[in-house]
């Protein structure tokens, strides 16, 4: 017996148009709120708080960072912002007697790796710019 497998179950449905559910909700809260105040306080007061809330609106209903719908993003700066934050840095405190030093020593055998001056570097790009331009013709 065939089950079907539910697929595109992360996208959410489009509702009003173009707009999913909450997009509508955004839309629809933020200009709400632009319009309480903007017929509660004079313009040139509230054009000082419309753009920032046009902008926040904007954002919600828009933006995507990662995938993510902006509102993650939102809660998890204020969850950060009003979150305790202690750091707290224990010193570990090492007695002298407790060090052994130990010895470095340095391996014997050398590795084959050339070591390249700039000269021979100069030379070595030199003679490939040559040998690309015999290649070439």
């Amino acid at each position: 017996m065939q089950f079907k497998v539910p697929q595109f179950i992360d996208i959410e449905d489009k509702l009003f148009g173009p707009f999913t559910f909450h997009q509508f909700a955004y839309m629809a809260g933020g200009a709400g709120m632009i319009f309480v105040l903007y017929k509660l306080l004079p313009i040139y007061i509230s054009i000082f708080l419309i753009l920032p809330l046009a902008g926040l609106t904007i954002c919600l209903v828009f933006v995507k960072i990662n995938s993510k719908p902006f509102i993650y993003y939102l809660q998890a700066s204020f969850n950060y912002l009003i979150s305790s934050k202690l750091y707290i840095w224990k010193q570990r405190l090492v007695k002298k007697g407790d060090i052994q030093e130990e010895e470095i020593t340095m391996p014997t055998a050398v590795s084959n790796v050339p070591m390249l001056s700039e000269n021979k570097l100069k030379d070595l790009s030199w003679s490939l710019d040559v040998q690309d331009r015999k290649d070439s013709q």
